[in-house]
């Protein structure tokens, strides 16, 4: 993984391998995720379809409004829905929507298709009789997200779904006059996701059919049912970048801690260590056949089949490798450098080179006393794997797949492709060693963005914190906790890591390793 060294030495290698359980009881409920808690509750939605613009009129919004509230009045929604609204009208309709989420204290969902603009680093949705003369007038004729999410904040009810199919081009007659196109990136406030029609700085399409491109798609993957809130809207990213080649692809920012379902399944219940075993074994053997896949189809099945599986995102870069090769052009993401309303995001690098060298000391977690200092160099770099000098393997994310002891891992994906905020994940794999074998499944949050400092210098990092168990040919099982920070924008390899194994209530080592130097060509 992204830590360049986890299972080094054998204490490592016991502990990886230690347990004799499956994942029930007191271990399931290490990093369980609420199981329906979200769905006794009411479930409040505004929707707003805004298109006989004055200067720029557009085609699909009102259509787009009238299906999304047909959908998700069968989800079971109260819906209020409003059509071509003015400024005075959509102001009154939020805060209305605001008042109800307050008094429920259930879950709200607002969605707007229209112009949105972005001015200063704040969003703007445009009413249909905003005129907008001069760069000024936006603020004073628009409606300012930023104002919506202090007053959904306040309201203080337990979940928000905010869907912006706002980021069509030339909204006033003349894109000269906006410095950014589309809208600007966001971090979602306290248990909300917060949904784009493309990322941030960039533009969505209207669509040539009825509905609008990221609608369109959205329509059709809210009716799956039994899909949680994140599997729907990652599903929607890849339908609308397939259907657009790559020049629109939706966004999201959350921070989500419960899973959600538009239309829960018929039976929500716990899975018995048998179904899990089952599914993660159908699972891996469907990702052997397709790992290497040199036709994107495969990939993209996986995907829409697993889209928060224990492989998705080697499978989305396996994907992003493949379409760039077949000549895929996927637009960036505007740099979010300057902007206070979040802490950005950065893709991870796989541009490793041979020669490539990182230094790191070994720290004692509770004294901070240094054990040892080590040093790793890629000596070889294949079309899947990079070799080190140590003897180590890992993929191209630096997922480990040899230590230099020689405990090998199965393909796992303890680092992400892409960084950003509230993102969560999932990794669950099989290790080997003369001693034998045993499982690993880990769950990922990145919980913020950082300045950290270490010896090799101080960093703007991501945070992600991890926590799993690993049970093999021992009766003992293995709790992990674990910190990592990451850089990706100025290292491709860790900047530190922190880790502690334990079993029942002794812990059996606990560690922590810096970055002291580090050469990138």
């Amino acid at each position: 993984m992204g830590t360049m060294d986890l299972g080094r030495r054998h204490v490592l290698q016991g502990g990886l391998v230690a347990g004799g359980l499956l994942l029930s009881g007191t271990a399931g409920r290490v990093w369980a995720q609420s199981q329906g808690a979200l769905l006794g509750l009411p479930k409040v939605a505004l929707v707003v379809g805004n298109s006989k613009y004055r200067q720029v009129p557009l085609k699909n919004p009102t259509n787009d409004a009238r299906a999304m509230a047909a959908v998700l009045k069968g989800a079971g929604f109260e819906v209020a829905l409003k059509l071509d609204a003015p400024r005075a009208e959509m102001l009154s309709a939020i805060q209305s929507h605001v008042q109800v989420l307050a008094t429920k204290k259930g879950v709200g969902l607002f969605y707007f298709a229209g112009h949105g603009v972005q001015l200063a680093w704040r969003n703007y949705l445009i009413p249909v009789d905003a005129v907008v003369e001069k760069t000024e007038d936006i603020q004073a004729r628009g409606v300012d997200l930023g104002s919506f999410l202090k007053g959904i904040t306040k309201a203080a009810n337990p979940m928000n779904v905010i869907i912006l199919d706002a980021c069509r081009d030339d909204p006033f007659g003349d894109a000269r006059r906006l410095e950014q196109k589309g809208l600007s990136q966001i971090d979602a406030p306290s248990g909300t996701l917060l949904a784009y029609a493309t990322s941030p700085g960039n533009v969505a399409a209207d669509g040539d059919g009825v509905n609008g491109l990221y609608t369109e798609h959205l329509l059709k993957e809210l009716k799956v049912q039994g899909a949680k809130i994140e599997d729907v809207f990652k599903r929607v990213r890849l339908g609308v970048r397939r259907k657009s080649s790559g020049r629109q692809i939706p966004w999201e920012s959350t921070s989500l801690e419960e899973d959600f379902y538009f239309l829960p399944p018929p039976h929500l219940k716990k899975l018995s260590d048998e179904e899990k075993e089952k599914r993660y074994k159908e699972e891996s053997a469907l990702w052997d056949r397709i790992q290497n896949s040199r036709d994107p189809a495969p990939l993209e099945d996986y995907l829409r089949r697993y889209p928060s599986g224990n492989f998705a995102e080697l499978a989305q870069l396996q994907l992003d490798r493949l379409l760039a090769k077949q000549g895929e052009k996927k637009i960036q993401i505007a740099s979010a450098e300057g902007n206070p309303y979040t802490k950005g995001s950065a893709v991870a690098s796989t541009d490793r080179k041979v020669g490539d060298s990182y230094t790191y000391r070994e720290l004692d977690l509770s004294s901070k006393k240094e054990r040892t200092t080590f040093t790793s160099t890629i000596t070889r770099i294949t079309d899947t794997e990079v070799t080190y000098s140590d003897g180590r393997v890992t993929d191209l994310l630096g997922n480990v797949r040899r230590t230099s002891d020689g405990l090998l891992f199965s393909a796992n994906q303890y680092g992400p492709l892409e960084y950003v905020v509230g993102k969560r994940w999932v990794t669950r794999f099989v290790t080997s060693s003369r001693r034998g074998t045993g499982s690993v499944e880990m769950h990922f949050q990145i919980v913020t963005r950082e300045s950290i400092t270490v010896p090799a210098g101080t960093f703007n990092a991501f945070r992600v914190e991890g926590q799993g168990l690993s049970w093999g040919h021992s009766p003992r099982l293995l709790q992990i906790r674990r910190k990592d920070w990451f850089a990706p924008d100025r290292v491709r390899g860790p900047l530190a890591w922190e880790r502690e194994w334990q079993a029942g209530p002794d812990v059996l080592t606990a560690e922590r390793v810096e970055l002291v130097s580090y050469k990138e060509s």
